[in-house]
């Protein structure tokens, strides 16, 4: 899983989600911070409503909770939705002695990025993507 401080630049260089079953989130606000929740019928579903996509708690009485707007939630996308995201730029994930490189290719040229999980190495790159684009 990738780390909330990702997430979060993930988010704000412009990677949005659309909720599915098996997503997993935080709520972003401090006193969430330890708490992963994870999108099911079952238990929290996506409501799609003409203002906007609200995450409902079905059933939890432990929480005061009924909802939360998307906008209000952190995705944390997984390492098969990250790898997706990554699409034809993405060129190889080779293991390192300390974690993992992910290589991805931009405008013609290759550029890599490390970290010690696989995840947050496809994250990073991302993060690259994103960046470039909106320059």
């Amino acid at each position: 899983m990738i780390s909330t401080g990702l997430a979060r630049q993930l988010r704000d260089a412009g990677l949005r989600w659309k909720p599915a079953s098996g997503d997993r989130f935080q709520i972003d606000r401090h006193e969430f911070d330890a708490d992963v929740f994870t999108i099911s019928e079952l238990t929290i579903e996506a409501h799609e409503y003409p203002t906007g996509t609200a995450l409902g708690f079905n059933g939890t009485t432990e929480w005061a909770l009924d909802s939360v707007e998307v906008d209000d939630a952190l995705w944390l996308p997984r390492e098969d939705q990250l790898r997706d995201l990554l699409r034809t730029a993405f060129r190889r994930l080779d293991r390192t002695g300390e974690g993992y490189r992910v290589t991805i290719e931009l405008d013609g040229s290759e550029h890599t990025v490390e970290n010690v999980s696989a995840p947050e190495a496809y994250g990073l790159a991302l993060l690259v993507i994103l960046e470039r684009v909106a320059l």
